[in-house]
């Protein structure tokens, strides 16, 4: 096994170890925090009757209650500690989704299977965003639309040397502050059509994307 498969191996395993561990106080923590900014995402979204969706990295549901009547939804978390909170969630909804353990950078879903594709609070936590986004775009079909609500640094100037050391200790207990949202949408393939601030000024933004 080469270094870097096993670099991204020992993070995937303390994403998921970390997680399992948050996930007990995971409500208490981000559900009143981020509730505006995930229903103000989701409202960029061009809802039809019928579509299939796919939250990834979808925690312990709280995307759940702010979604339209009438769709089919996927989800998936690496934690099976959130897993099993979320299909709790969705059971006091009343709302009957297919839900799993699975890695935001192997999703088991055919080419073009979702018309919309939810990732709140994720890309910033992945060890590689990219190949969370290749999927992304794989699983999406040709119309489909991508659902972004994260962290970002400015995409106008690259994040500071300080920024750089703080990221040591953020990446390690919570998130990565240093990966900007355009260069790695455009990157990966997707044409953003919405981009605004949500939340602690610029550093929370929503982004509706779609395939180019």
């Amino acid at each position: 096994m080469n270094y870097h498969l096993r670099g991204l191996l020992n993070i995937t395993a303390w994403n998921r170890m970390r997680y399992t561990l948050y996930a007990p106080v995971y409500d208490a923590v981000a559900e009143r925090i981020f509730e505006r900014p995930r229903r103000q995402a989701l409202a960029k979204v061009n809802w039809q009757t019928g579509q299939r969706i796919l939250i990834v990295g979808a925690g312990t549901g709280l995307d759940l209650p702010w979604l339209p009547h009438g769709i089919e939804i996927h989800a998936s978390d690496l934690s099976a500690a959130m897993v099993t909170r979320l299909q709790t969630r969705a059971a006091k909804l009343g709302l009957d989704i297919d839900s799993g353990v699975m890695d935001a950078a192997q999703l088991d879903y055919p080419n073009g299977y979702f018309e919309v594709v939810v990732m709140h609070l994720i890309i910033a936590v992945m060890p590689y965003p990219e190949a969370g986004l290749r999927e992304a775009y794989r699983v999406l079909n040709k119309e489909g639309q991508l659902c972004v609500m994260d962290k970002f640094q400015s995409d106008q100037r690259p994040a500071s040397l300080m920024r750089h050391a703080l990221n040591l200790l953020t990446t390690l207990i919570a998130t990565d502050i240093t990966r900007q949202a355009r260069p790695l949408l455009h990157q990966a393939g997707f044409h953003i059509e919405h981009d605004s601030p949500v939340l602690m000024g610029s550093l929370f933004r929503a982004l509706l994307a779609r395939k180019t």
